[in-house]
């Protein structure tokens, strides 16, 4: 079986989305909103326009778990390479890194371990396998 740039690049796509899934996970089973909702009523406190919404736990699991649904169902395309999921997927990559970062430095910052702290390095590995996959099938190199 022969690989091409395609086929890694789809595979890395599903990693990054299963990671997303167990970092969905981390965050439900830790009380991720406990923490989200008040952060974001503060700081719309102190910044009127802030744009962050606030979420009940039904909406907020709905909407991740949709998302994750919608990103494994991209993966048909991801496998082909298509350029309309490359270009998301610099979003995807990017976001995801950042979503890592974020809960990582949240937890130095506030010296205890934030809900998505434990999977969040998970997503980054994938999210860094993702942009080195996607820099690659926009070359065409294996």
């Amino acid at each position: 079986m022969t690989s091409t740039p395609q086929r890694g690049f789809g595979a890395a796509w599903v990693a990054l989305a299963l990671a997303l899934a167990v970092h969905v996970a981390d965050e439900a089973v830790n009380d991720f909103l406990a923490i989200y909702n008040p952060s974001v009523i503060a700081l719309r406190e102190r910044i009127r326009f802030f744009p962050m919404p606030t979420f009940t736990f039904e909406v907020w699991i709905s909407v991740l778990i949709a998302a994750v649904l919608i990103l494994l169902a991209l993966s048909p395309l991801a496998f082909r390479g298509k350029k309309g999921v490359r270009w998301t997927a610099y979003a995807f990559a990017a976001l995801m890194f950042l979503n890592g970062v974020g809960h990582i430095a949240g937890s130095l910052y506030m010296r205890d371990w934030m809900p998505g702290v434990y999977s969040s390095p998970i997503l980054m590995a994938a999210s860094v396998w993702l942009w080195i996959r996607l820099k690659r099938v926009s070359r065409g190199v294996g």
